[in-house]
């Protein structure tokens, strides 16, 4: 029997999640937040059904800066298998195509390494991405084809795995904004034979790493007065960005919304805690030292359940 709760309260933090297969990431974030009896929260890059993995959710004040996790790179394990296409790219749509697989690893690899680098990529006609104010899902179970432009991704690395007889295991470290399964897609198309994704597993977004994520039943699991310990603080979202220490009066004046001065001379996105290392949000360090407000905490308190 799931867990019943009456009210939600006050959470900030960021929960990694094993996200099985087989849910959304919206039906994952809603389970969740039920769970944690949050008030608010948010994931920060959607997973498909098919995939499993790291999924980064976002409660209270940690989804302000949610997009830093949605805009890092990502490292994926996946596995394309070869001589089949499908309506959807991946192992969820109706089969298109079946063609003799006729390739050898030296063949395999030479076509992995045409891919590594900044490529082009069309969005998949089954995905969110929007085109005139609607999801491009929207269009395709309608039986509309629309024209979308390719956008420009990187592929930082392209390794093989494993192969065994029609099945490729490759890991993906690319760019925010790259599609697997167009990857393997094309992929097969480069190898003349067609190909489809048949599992997907994200291991890496940014700096987080599926060896700290926990699934549903460590969450339900644990007792209601541990479930603190399962949450990152917010600032782990912006952990790449340069410190900034401020003094009292310069925090106060950050806080309240106002520029403020400091000692950092590098210019560009800082992360701001006060003189008792208290995070306060994200500012921009400007020239000569100025630090405008960029996105700031609404209290002091972080990675806690109230």
């Amino acid at each position: 029997m799931p867990k019943k709760y009456s009210t939600a309260r006050r959470i900030d933090g960021v929960l990694l999640l094993d996200k099985p297969v087989g849910i959304t990431s919206n039906t994952a974030l809603q389970r969740a937040k039920h769970l944690l009896r949050a008030a608010k929260a948010g994931h920060s890059g959607t997973l498909d059904p098919l995939a499993s993995g790291l999924l980064p959710l976002c409660f209270g004040e940690a989804t302000k800066f949610s997009s830093s996790a949605f805009l890092a790179d990502k490292v994926y394990l996946a596995e394309i298998t070869l001589g089949m296409t499908t309506a959807t790219g991946d192992a969820e749509g109706e089969i298109l195509t079946r063609s003799p697989v006729n390739v050898d690893l030296l063949e395999i690899r030479e076509i992995l390494r045409r891919f590594v680098g900044s490529i082009f990529q069309t969005p998949p006609r089954y995905s969110a991405v929007k085109y005139r104010g609607k999801p491009l899902y929207a269009y395709a179970r309608a039986g509309e084809e629309v024209a979308v432009a390719s956008r420009l991704v990187k592929v930082f690395s392209l390794k093989l795995l494993d192969f065994q007889a029609e099945r490729l295991q490759v890991r993906v470290h690319c760019s925010s904004g790259t599609y697997v399964r167009t990857l393997a897609e094309d992929i097969g198309r480069a190898l003349g034979c067609g190909a489809m994704l048949s599992a997907l597993r994200r291991t890496v977004v940014g700096e987080f790493d599926i060896a700290s994520a926990v699934g549903f039943g460590t969450i339900e699991a644990i007792a209601a007065d541990r479930l603190a310990s399962l949450l990152l603080p917010v600032d782990s979202l912006v952990a790449a960005l340069p410190v900034c220490l401020l003094e009292p009066t310069e925090a106060q004046r950050i806080v309240t919304g106002r520029m403020c001065h400091t000692n950092v001379r590098e210019l560009g996105r800082v992360r701001l805690y006060d003189s008792e290392h208290r995070f306060l949000g994200v500012g921009e360090v400007l020239t000569g030292g100025t630090v405008a407000p960029h996105r700031l905490l609404a209290s002091a308190p972080t990675g806690c359940l109230e």
